[in-house]
């Protein structure tokens, strides 16, 4: 997947015929959205939990009808406030984006941010639960219960689809791998999983496999979508001067489109289906990664010295943590492998952060001088 690449990305953001939507105006419909995705679960938690008295979590449950009511809430807010995003001040440059692009991004952002907002409705009700064991609920707080916790989740979702920048993806994609893989991780079957590796996860054919599965299939469309607002960035860069590589932001795009189908491919072929795939697709994103990582100085020439600098570093700290996985033996490998995982993942935050505050720097209005672009 890769963004338009016109010779003047600039020109581009501000030759639109939609008008752009203020944030005011977003804030009132995230508002308008809230109200009536409460309405609709009143009406639907009235005649679910009609003469019963339901627990906070557990079967028919005030917290499982919440998760449900969420997630499917969650997916078409997230749909319909991304899409309408694309007329808001400094997201335009989507309106040039083919449809199939737009729906595989939509997806990608509309599943993550509902996922996510299950994710903490779930701990939420089980932490009340173990906090008021024995406690029921009647029917009309349960279902004003429901539909304000379905409400709050759909205003915050409206808002955040609703302004989507490259460095909010990739703290998405941090955050959402992290939740996924540590319930995951909380709900295993097997206690002892840790013992073998992290791919142990997915092969129990249970909830915590399938969920830590899924979770990095829907990573690796993320990180696809990622891809896409980096080209954008990165372009930005090239016009202005900053990078000396034409070609650097398709090229750098495609890596982290194969970063992302090679994450999502691990998780589609769980060791229980495929061992020779599994590994492919794992070894394949970590070679991937190795290459853009010591491909940068060369690829990404006109970025801060220093940036090159924490990149060899944590590079030192991946060959490091390799050797105390073999030969030194030091930690098993799934020790190794939240190492890797923390390593790839928090470069990939610092180079996203170091690529937003230069397009900043370099914005026209900030005037920067040639000796701060390079230093």
């Amino acid at each position: 997947m890769s963004a338009p690449t016109p010779h003047d990305t600039t020109a581009q953001l501000t030759d639109t015929t939609a008008p752009a939507r203020t944030p005011l105006d977003v804030e009132s419909e995230a508002f308008a959205v809230a109200i009536a995705v409460a309405i609709v679960n009143a009406v639907v938690g009235g005649v679910l939990f009609a003469g019963t008295n339901p627990p906070i979590w557990g079967g028919i449950s005030l917290g499982v009808a919440s998760a449900g009511s969420i997630l499917i809430a969650g997916v078409i807010v997230a749909y319909v406030g991304y899409w309408r995003s694309r007329s808001v001040a400094g997201q335009q440059w989507r309106l040039e984006l083919k449809s199939w692009k737009f729906i595989v991004d939509a997806t990608s952002v509309a599943l993550v941010h509902a996922v996510l907002a299950v994710l903490a409705s779930i701990a939420t009700f089980l932490l009340l639960q173990r906090s008021f064991q024995g406690v029921t609920l009647d029917a009309p707080f349960t279902t004003i219960a429901m539909a304000t916790v379905t409400a709050l989740a759909a205003y915050w979702i409206y808002l955040s689809v609703s302004s989507i920048t490259t460095p909010k993806l990739s703290s998405l994609l941090v955050l959402f791998m992290t939740f996924g893989t540590i319930t995951a991780m909380a709900t295993a079957s097997d206690p002892a999983w840790w013992e073998y590796h992290f791919s142990q996860l997915g092969t129990f054919g249970d909830r915590s496999s399938a969920l830590f599965n899924l979770t990095l299939i829907i990573a690796g469309f993320l990180v696809t979508t990622f891809a896409l607002y980096l080209q954008r960035d990165l372009q930005l860069l090239v016009d202005r001067g900053v990078l000396v590589k034409p070609s650097a932001p398709r090229t750098v795009s495609i890596i982290f489109v194969i970063m992302g189908v090679m994450l999502s491919c691990v998780g589609i072929f769980p060791l229980t289906v495929s061992i020779l795939l599994h590994n492919l697709s794992a070894s394949g994103m970590a070679v991937t990664f190795l290459v853009l990582l010591f491909a940068s100085p060369w690829l990404l020439k006109g970025l801060p010295r220093r940036f090159f600098l924490v990149s060899f570093g944590f590079a030192a700290a991946l060959i490091i943590g390799a050797v105390l996985f073999y030969p030194v033996q030091y930690y098993n490998l799934t020790a190794f492998e939240l190492v890797a995982f923390a390593i790839i993942f928090a470069w990939i935050a610092v180079f996203i952060r170091y690529i937003s505050a230069l397009t900043d720097q370099t914005a026209p209005d900030a005037a920067p001088t040639p000796a701060a672009a390079a230093a």
